[in-house]
């Protein structure tokens, strides 16, 4: 099945958290890496005072079930010393999230896919429209590009952010 998977980290060598993850992901005989977008830094939610993230999505092909993929996650969040907090977007040393598995809706204690968050973060919106700017998102079905642009047009790049702060990519 193929599935995109949001990437972000925001705590310690946020590169080297984000490369540790894609290590981990490659060795694991389930998953096979199709494609990876840049990533961006981005101001983190407004709420709490942390670091900038660094974001990115990953396309993956995967055997496992969901449920299976996101205890998947969680062991490499984990390993790569992610705490549990009952703090809603707490800082971490990485965060993976999945955000589509194929055309799947999935609405679950523990999972919901798609994610429920997509069309209002420019961090999800903007990488996945580089690898995938047609997929079709399988609940509100509007494709990737178009819920990006309806974003940027009704929120700018300013949404989410720090007030008065923008996202920006990483150079």
């Amino acid at each position: 099945m193929i599935a995109y998977i949001g990437v972000g980290s925001n705590l310690g060598d946020r590169k080297k958290n984000i490369e540790q993850a894609l290590r981990l992901l490659k060795q694991d005989g389930n998953i096979r890496l199709l494609k990876k977008t840049k990533v961006y830094e981005t101001f983190p939610l407004a709420g709490l005072r942390q670091g900038k993230f660094l974001n990115g999505v990953l396309k993956i092909e995967t055997e496992y079930k969901p449920l299976r993929l996101l205890e998947k996650l969680k062991e490499i969040e984990s390993l790569l010393g992610r705490k549990k907090t009952k703090i809603k977007w707490a800082p971490r040393e990485i965060d993976l999230d999945i955000l589509f598995y194929g055309n799947a809706i999935i609405k679950g204690k523990t999972l919901s896919i798609p994610h429920k968050e997509i069309k209002k973060r420019w961090f999800v919106l903007k990488p996945m429209s580089d690898i995938a700017p047609g997929f079709r998102h399988p609940a509100l079905k509007s494709t990737i590009k178009v819920m990006l642009r309806e974003y940027e047009n009704s929120k700018g790049s300013q949404a989410d952010a720090v007030p008065g702060e923008v996202y920006k990519k990483r150079r």
